[in-house]
């Protein structure tokens, strides 16, 4: 090897370890983000996160999620956030009702009129002063608001449902919490609270008679090998609160923010794609299954549970006059 030769040999090598070393790095050098979901891995929908937005993330974060509530239970995310023992979570308005009273609006039932509309509402200004109440009170950070389907009531044995009070003795699992436990009273139902991971058992053995979900839910969780039938009550156009700690947000870089955001916003949009097509087909599916799949009288339920709502303690807590500004959308 001449003498040159060696040269570009030393300085090849030279930059390659340079180059390692840097990776090395750069990989040590990523932020962590530790998430937890109650949904479980095997669910689509975690593969939505774990695919779409962790490869949107790349390189620039170590983001290692933790699905089916196995490192924070159901509930208890929010806490876990404010402790500094997990950095991102996909939490449920509910969570926020005990720190921030406020934000019970965006739990009420028949809040809005369809997706389209919930959606107007969260792309519009009217929910920035409530956003930012969360934000300052809880100590996090608001990245989206995806949505995760339209609730329905899916129940065992041949009972028609077609007003509240057909619901009257039915034992309906509702997550833990006060806000779900008054959702389901509204409905005309008598709530169970319950863990999500333990619905399936107890439908199957019968110490619930139903739960509430949307269809995807039903479908990936095998509701309806356990189940009669599905109402199409409607009653929740929901969505989560896609959230970073506060201080974790704090702690990157103006760069690393911004690409938090852009991933959470594609994230938001990936999800709304993947739920709203499942919602398209399964009724079919569902059918195929030999559950029986229905419209109630959606009026009387509407009607009904906003009446309950509007007289109970949660109304006095709402924003003067987000709910009208809500309507006007």
């Amino acid at each position: 090897m001449t003498k040159t030769m060696k040269h570009l040999a030393s300085g090849t090598a030279l930059a390659l370890t340079v180059s390692l070393t840097a990776g090395a790095a750069l990989a040590q050098d990523a932020p962590s983000l530790i998430y937890s979901d109650t949904v479980a891995a095997a669910d689509p929908r975690s593969a939505v996160l774990d695919e779409g937005f962790a490869g949107c993330l790349g390189d620039a974060f170590a983001f290692e999620p933790y699905h089916g509530a196995t490192l924070v239970k159901q509930g208890t995310e929010l806490t876990a956030m404010q402790r500094g023992n997990l950095d991102m979570a996909n939490l449920a308005i509910f969570d926020f009702y005990n720190q921030v009273p406020e934000t019970s609006i965006l739990g009420t039932a028949y809040l809005f009129r369809d997706v389209d509309h919930m959606r107007t509402v969260y792309d519009s200004d009217v929910l920035d002063e409530l956003v930012a109440m969360m934000e300052e009170k809880t100590n996090i950070k608001v990245l989206a608001f995806p949505y995760i389907g339209t609730r329905h009531v899916n129940i065992r044995g041949d009972r028609e449902v077609m007003t509240p009070a057909d619901l009257e003795g039915i034992k309906l699992r509702m997550p833990g919490g006060e806000g779900w436990q008054f959702l389901g009273e509204a409905l005309g139902a008598n709530p169970t609270p319950m863990a999500f991971t333990e619905v399936y058992t107890a439908l199957q053995t019968g110490a619930i008679d139903g739960q509430d979900n949307p269809l995807p839910t039903d479908k990936s969780m095998k509701f309806y090998e356990v189940t009669d039938q599905i109402i199409l009550t409607g009653h929740r156009m929901s969505n989560n609160v896609f959230a970073v700690s506060q201080s974790k947000w704090d702690s990157l870089t103006p760069e690393q923010q911004e690409t938090l955001q852009a991933c959470a916003d594609q994230f938001e949009n990936d999800m709304a794609e993947y739920v709203i097509g499942q919602e398209n087909d399964l009724v079919s599916f569902f059918e195929g299954e030999g559950l029986k799949v229905y419209a109630p009288d959606t009026a009387a339920f509407r009607d009904h549970v906003l009446g309950v709502y509007k007289a109970s303690k949660f109304a006095e807590d709402w924003p003067e006059g987000l709910l009208e500004k809500i309507n006007e959308l």
